[in-house]
């Protein structure tokens, strides 16, 4: 079992939550408004980081951070987008198993009709619009996906 921890919003905090919730990822995916080169380097001690640049990540250090990443991972391939507001532009690409983006704060694990994962991690930095502060893990394995939301504080 392959699994990918999924992590969106920090705005440059990274909890030390976050830090045990993603511990044992085989690979991460940061969707978006990292805030500081700092947390991806973080990260990268866990786990080889696939991520995006944000609405936030406007600094020159952000620059090198694309705005879509495709990636494959035992056989399912994702497309990692900040705001899924942007696939007008970026659309996703064909054959793409799960859809991961943030922006909106809100977690979310969504089968669609065409079996694609669309899948939101929430907010891991800090607490806006009382939504509670959350990470993602995402089981992979040959027979299929495993999307799970995991709750950052009480």
């Amino acid at each position: 079992m392959f699994t990918l921890g999924v992590i969106s919003d920090t705005h440059g905090l990274l909890r030390p939550e976050v830090i045990n919730a993603l511990i044992g990822s085989d690979a991460i995916v940061h969707a978006g408004d990292i805030g500081r080169p700092e947390i991806l380097e973080r990260l990268a001690a866990l786990a080889p980081v696939t991520a995006v640049r944000g609405n936030v990540d406007v600094k020159p250090w952000a620059e090198s951070v694309p705005i879509t990443a495709a990636a494959e991972f035992v056989g399912t391939r994702i497309y990692v987008i900040h705001d899924r507001a942007d696939l007008a532009r970026y659309p996703v690409p064909a054959g793409t198993n799960v859809v991961i983006f943030g922006h909106s704060h809100k977690a979310l694990a969504e089968w669609r009709d065409d079996g694609v994962l669309w899948f939101n991690p929430g907010s891991a930095g800090p607490r806006r619009f009382r939504l509670p502060a959350s990470v993602g893990l995402i089981r992979l394995d040959r027979v299929g996906v495993e999307p799970e939301i995991v709750s950052l504080l009480p």
